[in-house]
């Protein structure tokens, strides 16, 4: 496996030579370890995390510190892949110098390489002050989940031609205003081919089909780790969720038996000095 750092001059590579870019998220130091000694290219820390870590209904109560303090943790287990930190809901919004400060922060404070942030021609101004800082930026378009209320729902975006013009013109302009790679989530398999042929931006499937230049998934959903809900668009490689129920079942069953701990799982001590505690 390549142990050199994956860059955005690594991510431009691989679209140009038309290699998949595999991405991930993580949310902690252990699974951010695991998933990058497996040679992930790029690991996202996505305000999802405010659903499968923190237990909130959505993205939109996810705070810049819960973001900063979760990418911290990550970057400490990430060595190889990429870290992107997503920038939550209101932190970019409000004006470009406080998209560009949080920005910042996300690499000053926590350590990541680059951010995430949601929108199209909307955001294209703060995307460009981001990346005229150094920041590097990944774009957001499709389904976006901290805009759920304005969409209606959970819906494939982009399958009326209103829409789908939108979202063509959407991601040149986030490629003209900087950014090196876009997310597509929940977008038809050919508007999703459209665009990625269009761009020289690294454009990554999330439920956009297998025609983008990689794909990105949580790795909560591939891992079986969240059952409350499970999109179309997942594949789940493991049902850890069943595994780790199973386990602590078990454990259960040993310490009502006392079976557990057994001898091999104690400690003992010189029969001397045991003989004159008694």
């Amino acid at each position: 496996m390549n142990k050199e750092k994956v860059t955005t001059a690594t991510i431009r590579k691989k679209k140009a030579e038309g290699t998949p870019i595999t991405m991930l998220t993580a949310y902690d130091f252990p699974m951010a370890k695991i998933v990058d000694e497996a040679g992930i290219d790029v690991i996202l820390v996505g305000d999802s995390l405010g659903n499968v870590v923190l237990g909130y209904d959505s993205t939109i109560p996810v705070t810049m510190d819960e973001m900063i303090h979760h990418v911290k943790a990550v970057c400490r287990g990430a060595g190889r892949a990429m870290v992107v930190a997503d920038m939550p809901f209101l932190s970019y919004q409000a004006s470009e110098e406080e998209a560009l400060r949080n920005a910042g922060r996300f690499l000053k404070e926590a350590g990541a390489q680059a951010v995430k942030l949601e929108g199209g021609q909307e955001v294209a101004n703060a995307v460009r002050k981001i990346v005229d800082a150094g920041i590097p930026v990944v774009g957001h378009l499709g389904l976006t989940p901290q805009s759920i209320h304005r969409l209606g729902g959970f819906k494939v975006q982009g399958k009326d031609e209103t829409v789908a013009k939108k979202m063509i013109a959407d991601a040149k302009a986030l490629e003209e205003a900087g950014a090196f790679a876009i997310v597509l989530e929940c977008v038809p398999v050919h508007l999703a081919k459209l665009i990625t042929g269009s761009l020289s931006a690294a454009v990554i499937s999330i439920g956009a089909g297998p025609y983008c230049d990689g794909q990105v998934l949580v790795i909560n959903d591939i891992l079986g780790l969240y059952p409350r809900f499970t999109p179309k668009f997942v594949k789940q490689y493991a049902n850890l969720h069943g595994q780790i129920a199973d386990a602590i079942k078990q454990y259960m069953e040993e310490v009502g038996a006392r079976s557990f701990p057994a001898p091999e799982h104690c400690f003992g001590m010189p029969d001397e000095v045991l003989a004159k505690l008694y």
